[in-house]
C-alpha cells in the first residue's frame, strides 16, 4: 500500500519511489506534540508530521486507535496525494492537520477492510516479509523475537 509505492510528480513528471523508513514520536525532538513518519523519496529523506491530538480525537470519535501501522499508511497516503496534486513540491517536511490524519486513516481502513489487513512494518528488505522471516512480527506478544545473525545490523 503506502509503505512502499511509486508516484509521478505532477510538475516534473518524474517517477518517485516512496519508502517508509521509520516513525518517531517527536515531543522532545522538535518540542511539538507530533508523530513524525519518515519516508525516503528517491533516496532523499522526507518527514510527515502528524499531530498527536489526532490519536486522542480518533479515540473520542469512534473508540478506535490509530496503530503504528495505520499511522504509517495514512502518512504515506497523504504523501502520495501531496505529490500527485503538486502540493509544494520539494519540501522535506509536511505537517498534517488533525482532520487530515483522521481522513487519511479512515480512507486507508476503508481500502483494506480492517486494520489487521494492513501490510507489516518495518520494511527491512523489500524482498523479505518480516512475519515470514521471523515467524511472526515483534509486536505479536509471544516472547522475544529471535533475529538470525545474518539479519542483525550492528
Amino acid at each position: 500500500m503506502y509503505e512502499d509505492f511509486k508516484v509521478t510528480d505532477r510538475w516534473t513528471g518524474e517517477e518517485l519511489r516512496c519508502l517508509w523508513k521509520g516513525t518517531v514520536v517527536a515531543i522532545a525532538t522538535r518540542h511539538a506534540d507530533a508523530t513524525d513518519i519518515r519516508f525516503s523519496v528517491n533516496g532523499k529523506p522526507l518527514w510527515i508530521a502528524m499531530p498527536n491530538l489526532a490519536w486522542v480525537e480518533q479515540k473520542r470519535r469512534n473508540g478506535h486507535v490509530i496503530t503504528d501501522y495505520l499511522a504509517a499508511q495514512a502518512a504515506g497516503r497523504y504523501l502520495k496525494h501531496a505529490i500527485e496534486s503538486g502540493y509544494d513540491n520539494g519540501r522535506e517536511m509536511y505537517t498534517m492537520t488533525v482532520e487530515e490524519v483522521l481522513t487519511h486513516a479512515d480512507a486507508v481502513v476503508r481500502e483494506v477492510g480492517r486494520t489487521d489487513n494492513l501490510p507489516s512494518l518495518p520494511v527491512i528488505n523489500e524482498n523479505i516479509q518480516p512475519e515470514l522471516e521471523l515467524g511472526r512480527l515483534p509486536g505479536d506478544n509471544q516472547g522475544p523475537v529471535q533475529i538470525p545473525p545474518d539479519h542483525m545490523v550492528l
